[in-house]
């Protein structure tokens, strides 16, 4: 079993270390039974993730992540993606929703995964409804609870 990932900061300022991040990504990986995985996770600025969003999504603005997922050719290749999330943004999100600033930077490296693994939600309100959303709070709530 390899679950390899790969955590770039780009002198991004983050009160969740690369290693938390890391561990994080994995968590969510062994926790969906994954066994081989390469995953690179880049924490950006606003202006390079409203530029990424732009460019690839059509979306105008900042958000707080974006995900990659590459087609595996056969379920025996290992998980392969990109996560970039911006640090600002989710403490912007974290004030607004009154959490914890670890916590919501935590559900973004949890968010971001999953949706490499395939999961994703509809936009707007449902979108906490839904079985990611939901599968995304237990994960959540078992790290912060130092749950690995």
């Amino acid at each position: 079993m390899s679950l390899d990932v790969d955590v770039t900061t780009n002198g991004v300022r983050s009160p969740l270390s690369g290693c938390a991040v890391a561990e994080a990504a994995r968590a969510t990986l062994r926790g969906e039974r994954v066994r081989n995985a390469l995953l690179s996770i880049t924490l950006l600025d606003r202006s390079e993730i409203a530029r990424l969003n732009r460019r690839h999504l059509g979306h105008t603005g900042d958000t707080d992540v974006i995900s990659f997922a590459f087609t595996r050719p056969s379920a025996a290749d290992p998980v392969v993606g990109d996560v970039y999330i911006a640090p600002e943004v989710g403490r912007r999100n974290a004030r607004a929703r009154r959490r914890p600033v670890r916590e919501e930077l935590t559900r973004l490296v949890v968010h971001g995964t999953l949706h490499v693994l395939g999961y994703d939600h509809p936009d707007g309100d449902d979108r906490e409804q839904s079985e990611m959303w939901k599968r995304q709070e237990r994960i959540v709530r078992r790290l912060m609870r130092g749950e690995r």
